[in-house]
C-alpha cells in the first residue's frame, strides 16, 4: 500500500473542497459511530498522509488522507462520527450532507464488533441513502477475546452488501477492505420495511419525484424524509439542485396526500420518527440475530457491573469516590512537575534578562518583554500543564472504559428534571478539564435548545485553571497546611465538596433557563452503553495530552501574552504616586465589600479574564505593591500573606464561590461565541453565572457577619 503527496482540490457540491492526489481518485467516505475505531482505520490506511479543516458553515472538523492500491489511488474522507443520519445536530447533518451531495464513490461503515447490532442503525440508514456501502466491521481480535463470534458471509447475504472483519490496529487486515474497494461493485440501495400506512405514504411520494431528482438521491428515502418533514434536507436540496424540484406541484400534492394517509391511520407527525427508527432497530436486529453469538457470561459481567455503577443505591456514591480520587491524583500528581517546570521556566527567564542587559537593552523594555510578557504565560503554563497532564488523561481513562455513558444515565432524570438531556451529563464532566472543551463538546446534544442550555452552563463546575486557587484557599482556610497523604485526600475531598455545590448550581441554572429565556421540553435520546473495555493506556496518554492538554494550553497562552502586558502596564504606571492596578482595585472596594471581598481580590478576578490561574498572583502583586509577578511559595506562605491582608474564614468561603461562579475565561468565551454564533448567547454566558456569584457572595458575607463567622 504506498502512500504520494502530491495533491490536487476537487470541489464537491456539499461545499466541501477535496484536496486529492490525482483527479481520478477514487474518493470514500468514512462513516461509523464514535469509538468504533473509525480514526484507527482512516490513520491505519492513510498515515501521516493527511489534509484536515473544517466543513463549510459548520462547527465539525474534518479530515482527508490519501493512499493507493495497485489498481486505483483513494481519497478517504473522515467523516464526523454519529449514530444516526437523522440530521439532529450538526454532525448528522454533515454526514448525511456529503453522503448525498459530496459525491463520494462509495461509503465504508465502520462498525464495532463488539456492539454490532447497536451500529446496524447506522449501517442501514446510510444503506439507505447510497447505493454504494461497504461494512468494514473492527476490533474483530477484541470480540474474539470476548467471545463474540460474526458470521460475515451470512450478514453479507442478509444486508446484500459487502461485509469485511478487520482488526485496524493490524494494517495487513485492512488489504482485504481495500480489495473489495478495488473491485468497485454497486451494492444497491437497501429497502427496510415500515408500517403499512408509512409504506403507502412513501409509494404516493415516490412516484411524484421528478425524474431528474431520482438519478441523485434515493427517491424511496427521499420520500421517508419529506414524511417527516426533515426541513434540513430540504434546504440543501434547495441549496445543490436548486429551488424547482421540491416546488414542483405534483410532488407537493403527493406529500400533503401521504400527510393526509398517515393522519387517517393515527400516526401523528411526531411518530413519524419514532416508527421509523423501531423499523430501523427492528431490522438490526433480525440480520444479527443469528450471524453473532454472545457468550452468556460477557453480557452477565457487564450487567453485574451496571448493578453497582447505575443503581439508585450505589451508582451516585461510586461517582463521588470515584471523583474524589481523580482530584487527589491530580492534586498530589501535581504539586511536584509543577514545581519543576516553575524553576525551569523562571530559570529561562534569568536568562532573558541577561540577553536583555548584554543587549543594553533600556529597564522599561526589559520589565515590560521580560516581567510582563513572557512572565504571565510561563507562570499559566507551570501552574495549569501539570494538573491538565493529569486530569485529561484520567478522564480520557475513564471514557474508553465505558463508564462515562453511565455517569450521563445516572445524571439524566435530575437534568430532565431541569428540562435539560443527559447528554449534558457528559459535557459537564469535559468542563472539569476545561469548559472551552467542555463547550465543544456540547456538539453530542442534538437538540438545539438542550445543546444551549449546555453551553450556558458549563462554566458553573471549576475548570482545571481554578484548581489551583481553590486548592489552595480551602486548604489554607479550612483544612490546614500540613503535608502528607491525610491532608491531600482532604484537600481532594473538600475540592470535590465544592465540585458537587457547582453541579448543584448547574441545575439550579439550567432549570432557571429552561423555565426563561430557552423554554421547552426536554427530548429524550438513545443513550448507547458500551461494553466494558480496557483502556489503552499509552494510546490514552498520547490522545489527551496531543488533543486536549496541548490545545487548551495553547489557546491559553495566546491569551496570556497580551494579558501579560496589560496588567504589567496597569501595576507599573503610577497616578499621584499610586499604580493604577491600585486605584482600580481602590475603586471596586465598596462593591467587593458587600461581597465579603475587597476591591483587590475583584480587581483580580477581572484581570484574571484571559485565565484562570493568574488570579492570585494579581492579588499578590497589588497587595504588595509590586510591578510584576511574585514567586508564589508553599500554601502556608500564601495564607500568611493573605491574612497579613485581611483575609477571614469569611473572606476565603466569598473567594470560593465567586471563584466558582462567575464569568468564564476568555478562551471559553470565545468558544461560545464559535458554538453558537451568537453575542447576545456569548455575553448570557459571562452575565449568569456572575450575577448567581454574586447575589451568593452577598448572601454569604451577610450570614456570615449575622452569625458573627471569623
Amino acid at each position: 500500500m504506498g502512500i504520494t503527496n502530491s495533491a490536487v482540490g476537487r470541489k464537491a457540491s456539499s461545499g466541501f473542497e477535496i484536496k486529492k492526489q490525482f483527479e481520478n481518485d477514487y474518493t470514500v467516505a468514512l462513516a461509523g459511530n464514535p469509538n468504533v475505531g473509525k480514526s484507527t482505520v482512516f490513520n491505519a490506511l492513510t498515515g501521516m498522509n493527511q489534509h484536515t479543516g473544517n466543513w463549510p458553515g459548520k462547527t465539525v472538523t474534518n479530515a482527508v488522507g490519501y493512499c493507493e492500491t495497485d489498481k486505483r489511488a483513494y481519497s478517504f474522507v473522515d467523516i464526523p462520527g454519529t449514530y444516526s443520519l437523522m440530521a439532529h445536530s450538526a454532525e448528522e447533518e454533515t454526514a448525511r450532507n456529503f453522503i448525498c451531495f459530496g459525491l463520494p464513490d462509495a461509503v465504508v461503515v465502520v462498525c464495532d464488533a463488539t456492539c454490532l447490532e447497536r451500529n446496524m442503525n447506522l449501517v442501514l440508514q446510510t444503506a439507505e441513502i447510497t447505493d454504494n456501502v461497504i461494512v468494514c466491521i473492527n476490533l474483530m481480535d477484541e470480540a474474539e477475546k470476548r467471545g463474540i463470534r460474526i458470521n460475515i458471509r451470512l450478514l453479507s447475504e442478509r444486508l446484500g452488501l459487502p461485509v469485511v472483519g478487520v482488526t485496524a490496529r493490524k494494517k495487513k487486515s485492512l488489504e482485504a477492505l481495500l480489495s473489495v474497494l478495488d473491485s468497485s461493485v454497486k451494492s444497491g440501495y437497501i429497502k427496510i420495511n415500515y408500517p403499512e400506512p408509512i409504506e403507502e405514504a412513501i409509494g404516493i411520494i415516490g412516484d411524484a419525484v421528478p425524474e431528474d431528482l431520482k438519478e441523485k438521491i434515493n427517491p424511496r428515502w427521499l420520500s421517508l424524509r419529506l414524511i417527516d418533514s426533515d426541513y434540513s434536507l430540504e434546504k440543501e436540496i434547495e441549496k445543490h439542485m436548486g429551488t424547482e424540484f421540491l416546488n414542483n406541484p405534483e410532488l407537493c400534492l403527493a406529500v400533503s396526500k401521504a400527510k393526509a394517509v398517515l393522519d387517517k391511520s393515527g400516526i401523528s407527525p411526531e411518530k413519524v420518527c419514532d416508527k421509523v427508527v423501531e423499523s430501523i432497530l427492528s431490522e438490526a436486529h433480525g440480520i444479527c440475530d443469528g450471524a453473532v453469538e454472545i457468550k452468556e457470561e460477557y453480557s452477565r459481567t457487564d450487567r453485574r457491573l451496571d448493578r453497582v455503577l447505575t443503581s439508585r443505591a450505589t451508582g451516585y456514591p461510586v461517582m463521588v469516590l470515584l471523583l474524589i480520587l481523580v482530584f487527589w491524583l491530580t492534586v498530589t500528581g501535581a504539586n511536584y512537575p509543577s514545581r519543576i517546570l516553575s524553576e525551569f521556566l523562571f530559570g529561562i527567564q534569568d536568562k532573558l534578562s541577561e540577553l536583555f542587559c548584554s543587549l543594553g537593552v533600556p529597564q522599561w523594555l526589559h520589565d515590560c518583554v521580560v516581567l510582563g510578557v513572557y512572565r504571565v504565560p510561563a507562570w499559566v503554563v507551570s501552574v495549569m500543564l501539570p494538573p491538565m497532564a493529569i486530569f485529561f488523561p484520567l478522564f480520557s481513562l475513564l471514557e474508553d472504559s465505558g463508564y462515562l455513558p453511565r455517569i450521563a444515565y445516572n445524571l439524566d432524570k435530575p437534568f430532565r428534571l431541569c428540562d435539560a438531556c443527559g447528554k449534558q451529563a457528559l459535557t459537564m464532566c469535559m468542563g472539569f478539564g476545561c469548559n472551552a472543551a467542555g463547550v465543544v463538546g456540547c456538539r453530542i446534544i442534538d437538540s438545539p435548545r438542550e445543546r444551549l442550555l449546555a453551553i450556558l452552563t458549563n462554566s458553573f463546575v471549576p475548570c482545571n485553571g481554578k484548581f489551583p486557587s481553590l486548592i489552595t484557599i480551602t486548604t489554607v482556610f479550612f483544612i490546614g497546611t500540613a503535608s502528607g497523604i491525610i491532608s491531600s485526600a482532604a484537600s481532594a475531598a473538600a475540592m470535590s465538596a465544592v465540585i458537587i455545590f457547582g453541579v448543584l448550581m448547574t441545575f439550579a441554572a439550567t432549570k432557571f433557563l429552561s423555565q426563561t429565556v430557552l423554554k421547552g421540553v426536554p427530548s429524550s435520546f438513545v443513550l448507547e452503553m458500551p461494553p466494558y473495555r480496557r483502556p489503552k493506556i499509552a494510546e490514552t496518554l498520547v490522545r489527551s495530552v496531543f488533543d486536549r492538554t496541548l490545545f487548551v494550553l495553547g489557546r491559553a497562552i495566546a491569551v496570556a501574552v497580551p494579558a501579560g502586558l496589560v496588567i504589567w502596564l496597569l501595576a507599573n504606571i503610577s497616578i499621584g504616586g499610586t499604580s493604577v492596578l491600585r486605584h482600580f482595585a481602590d475603586f471596586l472596594d465598596p462593591f467587593a465589600s458587600m461581597m465579603g471581598l475587597d476591591g483587590v481580590i475583584l480587581a483580580a478576578f477581572i484581570l484574571g479574564l484571559p485565565a484562570n490561574e493568574i488570579v492570585v498572583p494579581i492579588m499578590l502583586m497589588a497587595y504588595y505593591s509590586l510591578g510584576f509577578m511574585p514567586d508564589l511559595g508553599t500554601s502556608a506562605e500564601i495564607g500568611v500573606m493573605l491574612i497579613e491582608n485581611g483575609w477571614t474564614e469569611t473572606t476565603a468561603l466569598c473567594f470560593i464561590l465567586f471563584s466558582l461562579m462567575h464569568w468564564p475565561c476568555s478562551t471559553t468565551l470565545m468558544t461560545v461565541k464559535k458554538e453558537t454564533g451568537s453575542i447576545k448567547y456569548t455575553l448570557l454566558a459571562a452575565t449568569l453565572p456572575t450575577a448567581m456569584g454574586i447575589i451568593l457572595c452577598m448572601i454569604a458575607a451577610e450570614i456570615c457577619r449575622v452569625i458573627d463567622f471569623i
